[in-house]
């Protein structure tokens, strides 16, 4: 049980910390938000709870194919903002579209042989 706490106090913090920062220093918020801390945390995690290699060598591919499609959305939002577009209706969007960029990118990854 206090593993479990010890990850959802850092796992918290880590989140926190970022939006926080980004108050005060946006391109710093972002460059913390752009590195992998979330996903290097996840891997610890695994790590520390089943030291199993290979669901982490799974877990590293995944999520380096799985951000590529969420790229386009940190662009798409900011321009549909500067255009005038709401917050809500921007943010909306630009889930909407990484979740389809994701099942995209899930299918052609398919036909090579990759299965997500």
């Amino acid at each position: 049980m206090i593993w479990y706490l010890i990850k959802l106090v850092l796992t918290a913090v880590t989140i926190v910390l970022v939006s926080e920062v980004a108050k005060k220093l946006p391109l710093l918020g972002s460059l913390i938000a752009s590195l992998p801390l979330i996903s290097v945390l996840g891997i610890i995690w695994l790590y520390g709870e089943t030291k199993d290699m290979e669901k982490i060598a799974s877990h590293s591919v995944g999520t380096f194919w799985y951000v590529l499609p969420s790229l386009p959305m940190f662009l798409v939002m900011p321009w549909m903002m500067r255009k005038g577009i709401s917050f809500p209706l921007s943010m909306s969007t630009g889930i909407a579209m990484t979740g389809v960029l994701y099942f995209l990118m899930t299918r052609v990854l398919a036909k090579f042989g990759m299965n997500l």
